[in-house]
């Protein structure tokens, strides 16, 4: 009966005693994370609560206070890093940890401990920053890369045309690029640079149809007394005309064929030159009518029409308008449509 008395006295002061020992190895234990236990990545096992800020805030924190860049081919965007306003809750997110490290009843708490038993916990620190923020820097990416695109056209010279290349346009694709900043900030890995995508965006003429565009073109060469007449942007025809004389040159510039007729009405101007005829009317097709056959309006009285002056062709010599010999002028007139334009140089 006693030996039954000191054994279970014995037992009972052993298991106080292991008891006494495993909250005194559990205290011991109290200021550091569990093993397994990791915040946003960055494993903190066994680490004070001060290791695990630190640890956390370099590979979490730090590098997102560096600035984002975006290219563009040769071009370069740059987002500092403080417009973005980074914080992240690293301090509440290592209290977690330190929580997580002391789940569990002490028996369990304990052998975890002296097992190595890892708790296989992960916590998210939230990492937080401006979004109006990275709404502008797409914009002003958005500003710096898109380019319209370039309808192909023609460059006129007085006795030249010459085809503009068309040109593609592109477009920022701004979803996909706020998407990619805003899961670069959010998860705060990989590089800080970024590539920018773009869209092509066609022109609306293409150097293929731009001829589509002028099937008739003319050009005057007013120095060498020429009016060349184009056709699908090739050279068709060329005739020998006169021009307006000095004081009363035709005009330069590019214009088009404004309006035609047939045996045009001459409205005399009201000029010192006209003479008597001065705001009269002149029928067509009459002999006082100096514009034969044919008429074609170019622009604020001036036009090409036909003349039985034929002496004049080759020199300046009209009040402004261009002459042409009267079967030049019919054959012109066939060829060429209201709208066609005109490059005077």
């Amino acid at each position: 009966m006693r030996k039954t008395q000191i054994l279970i006295i014995a037992v009972v002061i052993f298991l106080i005693g292991g008891a006494v020992a495993a909250y005194a190895y559990d205290g011991s234990q109290k200021g550091e994370i569990a093993q397994g236990v990791s915040i946003s990545g960055v494993d903190v096992s066994g680490m004070t609560h001060e290791e695990a800020s630190q640890a956390v805030t370099a590979r979490v924190l730090s590098p997102q206070r560096r600035p984002v860049k975006v290219m563009f081919r040769d071009e370069k965007f740059v987002l500092p890093a403080k417009e973005l306003r980074i914080r992240a809750d690293i301090e509440r997110s290592v209290d977690r940890a330190m929580e997580e490290s002391r789940s569990g009843t002490l028996p369990e708490r304990v052998i975890r401990q002296i097992t190595g038993e890892k708790l296989d916990s992960s916590i998210t620190a939230e990492v937080t920053y401006s979004r109006p923020a990275v709404n502008r820097f797409v914009r002003e990416v958005a500003e710096g890369v898109n380019k319209e695109p370039v309808d192909a056209s023609v460059a006129a010279g007085p006795a030249s045309l010459t085809v503009i290349k068309a040109e593609n346009g592109h477009k920022l694709r701004d979803n996909l690029l706020t998407g990619q900043l805003t899961s670069l900030l959010d998860q705060g890995k990989g590089g800080r640079t970024i590539k920018a995508r773009v869209t092509v965006v066609k022109p609306a003429v293409t150097t293929r149809t731009v001829a589509d565009q002028y099937p008739t073109y003319l050009t005057l060469d007013r120095s060498n007394y020429t009016l060349s007449l184009w056709r699908d942007l090739e050279l068709e025809k060329t005739y020998t005309v006169a021009v307006g004389q000095v004081g009363l040159e035709t005009p330069a510039g590019l214009y088009s064929i404004q309006d035609k007729q047939v045996d045009p009405n001459w409205y005399v101007p009201d000029s010192d030159w006209a003479g008597d005829l001065a705001g009269q009317v002149i029928p067509g097709g009459t002999a006082g009518n100096p514009l034969k056959a044919r008429w074609m309006g170019i622009y604020n009285g001036a036009g090409i029409h036909g003349t039985d002056d034929t002496g004049s062709l080759g020199s300046a010599a009209s009040h402004g308008c261009v002459r042409m010999a009267v079967p030049d002028v019919i054959d012109l007139y066939d060829r060429v449509d209201v709208g066609t334009p005109i490059y005077i140089g």
